[in-house]
């Protein structure tokens, strides 16, 4: 439930803010989805909320794609939210850590004694990703079963075979393993099912109507598929929710994603020493948290990636501000798309996104090619000319394909990258997410 793209930026620190906004002037947000849209570059919905009142909402694209036709999707279409489960999860522990029913020094020997080192590994160390323990949907096994039912102890004997990645609380690394186990506690220790927990413990209190753990998508239920463009959207497998349990198994939409992390922050959810806990990072992450910057804005919340789908929720505590996005389509980065929301709110001007286009000959391409490095980032680029035009290679990731916008101007819409090339001086400029790095090639 994770993905690499090159120079993947949830947030950066790209603009200074402006005043707060108490609306928003919906026609440039407008004019960005309509143009994304149009060019068939995403399917999403996205939803604005300020101290619990919607200002605004879009969904773009569609349900359904097949045969028979094509469903449109609206801002009531519910989507796989992937790893935002994790915060669900954390919340959930934290309320009964609350209640007395288990500690964040509980081992985790006392509910899974199986799991390599469980006797060193701290319900803490589970929260915040310093367990050790092997990450099971990095294992080329898990595509094998990931669309098949799985039972609590058949994935705990899957989570259990690996070896650990190192001594528990030592390093932070992220690992899907964890919250499953986590969501599992919740079972041991209240008798009931995740689902149950989740519709009595957050859905209820919250009066949600749209968000729940899923099971195989149903259309009449408004919930929707998902989708990867090649030259046309292709419907990606589905997961069997059942194997991601606690980690990745929750469905919602963006203005309930808003409302859930809305009432995390103002205490509904858990008490501000809980809420404290959640907030705190470690080496980057807290418990089910994780903080990202706009300008001097700091907010908190989580992202998740599972089949083609891709969403985010932040919450801004200063200005009582959530944002969250749900795709089940993307090829426009969506960081992009939440800063151009963000940028909407606080009335900060923003550049709407052209996908034009130009051919060059293929001689013309010849002085692209090469091994660039940079002193700004720990990477090196490859570019080689193919029959079909350039592709650009990072260090440690998948090739993708460069569009000419203009003459030694390349694009990948796919990550939001702009490469300026300056061919006398046998260098670039990469372009993402408003920072520019500076690449030379390699002699």
């Amino acid at each position: 439930m994770k993905n690499k793209i090159i120079l993947s930026l949830i947030f950066g620190v790209l603009y200074a803010c402006g005043v707060n906004a108490q609306s928003l002037n919906r026609v440039k947000p407008d004019s960005l989805f309509a143009i994304i849209s149009d060019n068939n570059k995403g399917m999403m919905s996205v939803a604005i909320s300020k101290n619990d009142s919607v200002l605004y909402q879009k969904a773009i694209g569609f349900a359904s794609i097949n045969d028979q036709g094509k469903v449109p999707a609206t801002i009531h279409t519910r989507y796989r939210v992937g790893s935002i489960s994790k915060t669900f999860t954390a919340v959930m522990i934290f309320q009964l850590i609350e209640k007395g029913k288990l500690s964040l020094n509980d081992p985790l020997a006392k509910y899974f004694s199986t799991i390599p080192n469980a006797d060193k590994i701290t319900v803490s160390n589970l929260l915040n990703h310093r367990s050790g323990i092997y990450n099971f949907t990095n294992d080329p096994a898990y595509l094998q079963y990931m669309t098949q039912p799985k039972s609590q102890t058949e994935m705990v004997e899957i989570i259990a075979k690996n070896k650990s990645d190192f001594e528990p609380g030592t390093k932070f690394e992220y690992s899907n393993s964890n919250y499953v186990l986590l969501g599992y506690i919740i079972e041991k220790i209240t008798g009931k099912t995740y689902s149950e927990n989740l519709d009595q413990r957050i859905v209820k209190k919250l009066n949600l109507k749209e968000t729940y753990i899923g099971t195989k998508t149903d259309l009449k239920k408004s919930e929707s598929y998902s989708y990867r463009l090649n030259g046309v959207w292709i419907q990606q497998p589905e997961t069997d929710l059942s194997t991601v349990a606690g980690a990745g198994a929750v469905t919602s939409t963006p203005t309930e994603l808003n409302i859930f992390i809305t009432a995390l922050f103002k205490n509904k959810l858990v008490s501000p020493t809980s809420l404290t806990l959640m907030k705190t990072l470690t080496e980057g992450y807290g418990m089910g948290l994780f903080q990202v910057p706009f300008g001097q804005k700091k907010g908190y919340g989580h992202n998740g990636i599972i089949d083609g789908f891709v969403s985010n929720v932040f919450y801004f505590p200063e200005d009582d501000l959530a944002v969250s996005i749900c795709s089940n389509g993307v090829s426009y980065p969506l960081n992009d798309v939440l800063i151009a929301m963000l940028n909407s709110y606080y009335q900060v001007p923003f550049t709407l996104p052209s996908f034009k286009t130009i051919a060059l000959k293929p001689e013309e391409l010849d002085i692209y090619p090469g091994i660039y490095s940079s002193t700004m980032l720990p990477i090196k680029i490859t570019v080689t000319k193919t029959t079909n035009g350039l592709i650009a290679q990072a260090t440690g990731q998948g090739p993708f394909p460069l569009s000419a916008s203009e003459k030694d101007i390349f694009k990948y819409d796919g990550a939001g990258i702009i490469m300026a090339f300056d061919p006398s001086k046998n260098e670039f400029i990469l372009k993402q997410g408003g920072r520019n790095f500076l690449f030379t090639k390699e002699k």
